[in-house]
């Protein structure tokens, strides 16, 4: 009858033939929790900003829209207020509309200042980690050739 091959000693032969640096991988993990965490930071941030902007807006909004529904003695002063009220919210519009596109600039400058960061950090990890595989490969080359001969 054959014999039934044991898995789990050829699994522990291919892993132990294809060793794994864990401390590259919490390493890892660790710099994308950071990265992570500042991203968010941002984004709150540019949350907060944004909902003070749309709250500011909608108070005077509704003040101006208080003042618009006063009653009024003559007709041509309705005509008036109808004018004044579109004009002043023509106004907030553009001063609001460019408060939010200052909090987005902000948000587009913080975030590609984290990315380059975060790149020119992975970057330099990846040298390492070339410059240290390749010095393992040498001196298992070395190694190699000095017992050859």
């Amino acid at each position: 009858m054959a014999k039934t091959q044991d898995f789990n000693t050829v699994m522990k032969d291919i892993m132990g033939a294809f060793p794994v640096d864990t401390k590259a991988m919490e390493d890892a993990f660790k710099n994308q929790a950071a990265l992570n965490e500042k991203l968010s930071g941002v984004a709150l941030s540019a949350a907060e900003k944004s909902a003070e902007i749309s709250s500011k807006w909608t108070k005077e909004a509704l003040a101006k829209l208080a003042e618009f529904s006063k009653a009024k003695a003559e007709p041509a002063d309705y005509a008036k207020a109808m004018t004044d009220f579109a004009s002043a919210n023509a106004e907030a519009a553009a001063e609001n509309m460019a408060a939010f596109a200052e909090v987005a600039k902000k948000v587009q400058m913080d975030t590609v200042e984290l990315m380059m960061a975060a790149g020119k950090d992975l970057q330099e990890d990846a040298s390492k980690a070339v410059k240290k595989a390749t010095d393992e490969v040498t001196a298992a080359a070395k190694k190699a050739t000095t017992a050859a001969k």
